[in-house]
């Protein structure tokens, strides 16, 4: 254990609280269980070390992976005991999924250290519904995404820029960048973001960033898939097709008979596996109706998950119109239902009707539809029902 501590002390050190992301303050940490899924990479682990740095005492708090090798012969439930008896009252337990029987033992652990509160971090895939342990009950689920538009300015040029609600911004775009626009010049540094500014590994290289998307696009794919999806490891290879057809071609309306003539699997497989890499975060389906999605359904249109991806994807589809509506769903989907619509976009949370456009986008094809927006790009400011894409990057 003592080796636990040690590693634990070293992370906590180097964390920096220069910046923190907003989640910080959306997660009700007084909760006795609470777990965080999110791609890697999206600063899961930071994020924990964060808190830890700010709020509490370290005598009482440790931090573990259980990626460490140290699990390979020791048990969570046996260093939780000597933790406790030790003081300890909070435990942060990151990479859950890499570990066997994760679900059971942090019950357990739940169950018979009632003094302790636990938060666990875990994979965008990660399942708390099973037969064996149902931690629904007991945990409170967050989930984490990239940076917003809003996050990577305040990261990159140390600023304390506000986040608004959607209603605030279909409501008030004027006043609201008005303000932002006396602060900070948005075109500046949206192009920065719109290729390398979502993930926070941004900082450590930006000429290897794009590797390493790849690279944990390749992890996703041939490690979480296999581990958490029981995905056959010789079919990763048709989902590697899968996903580089979709990048070539979004936003992509599958059409299921043909592409699953293509990469040679059959129609229930193939949508399973459309699902599984929405569930991954490495794309966005879109439905008619989003209520009740089933694993078998599909989808009516697909995107890649953030924009970044589409540049590493070697730019083959980052066209300007690509780009505005896969901006505009990650931002906006984060916390909000967003739809498929056959007149305009998008519909949001099931009342307000969106049309991506650059300048010269006219209200024409959504003018006789009630609470109707046209979201364009390359204004700094909007007026009446035009709303500058930008803006709805300071969601959260």
């Amino acid at each position: 254990m003592d080796n636990i501590i040690e590693k634990f002390n070293r992370k906590l050190n180097a964390t920096s609280l220069k910046f923190v992301r907003s989640i910080m303050h959306e997660i009700d940490w007084s909760t006795r269980l609470i777990g965080i899924r999110g791609a890697r990479g999206v600063g899961k682990t930071t994020l924990l070390l964060q808190y830890i740095k700010k709020n509490l005492p370290l005598s009482l708090s440790l931090y573990i992976s259980l990626d460490n090798i140290w699990f390979a012969e020791n048990k969570l439930t046996n260093l939780t005991d000597e933790f406790v008896k030790k003081g300890g009252q909070f435990l942060f337990i990151d990479e859950v999924h890499k570990y066997p029987n994760w679900a059971q033992e942090i019950k357990n652990i739940y169950d018979d250290y009632p003094e302790l509160k636990i938060v666990f971090t875990g994979s965008s895939l990660l399942e708390i519904l099973n037969a064996r342990a149902d931690l629904s009950r007991r945990a409170i689920m967050y989930t984490m995404q990239g940076l917003s538009y809003r996050e990577f300015l305040n990261l990159e040029l140390q600023m304390d820029l506000p986040a608004f609600s959607f209603k605030e911004i279909v409501s008030n775009h004027v006043e609201i960048a008005q303000k932002i626009n006396k602060q900070i010049k948005p075109f500046q540094y949206f192009e920065t973001y719109l290729k390398t500014g979502y993930y926070p590994f941004f900082q450590e290289s930006k000429k290897l960033y794009h590797q390493r998307i790849e690279e944990v696009i390749n992890l996703i794919l041939e490690i979480e898939l296999p581990l958490l999806r029981k995905v056959d490891i010789g079919y990763v290879i048709k989902i590697k097709q899968l996903l580089q057809i979709i990048a070539e071609s979004v936003p992509f309306m599958p059409n299921v008979k043909k592409l699953s003539e293509r990469i040679e699997i059959n129609r229930n497989t193939l949508v399973s596996y459309l699902f599984f890499l929405q569930e991954a975060h490495l794309t966005k389906n879109l439905y008619k109706d989003a209520k009740g999605i089933t694993q078998l359904q599909k989808p009516s249109k697909i995107y890649l998950e953030n924009t970044n991806l589409q540049f590493t994807f070697s730019n083959l589809n980052s066209n300007v119109g690509n780009l505005r509506e896969t901006f505009f769903i990650n931002q906006v989907n984060y916390k909000h239902q967003v739809e498929y619509v056959d007149e305009g976009d998008f519909l949001i949370d099931r009342k307000y009707t969106i049309e991506i456009g650059g300048t010269n986008k006219t209200t024409k094809q959504i003018k006789h539809i009630k609470n109707s927006f046209l979201v364009l790009d390359n204004i700094e400011y909007g007026n009446s029902n035009k709303i500058p894409l930008w803006l709805f990057g300071f969601l959260y």
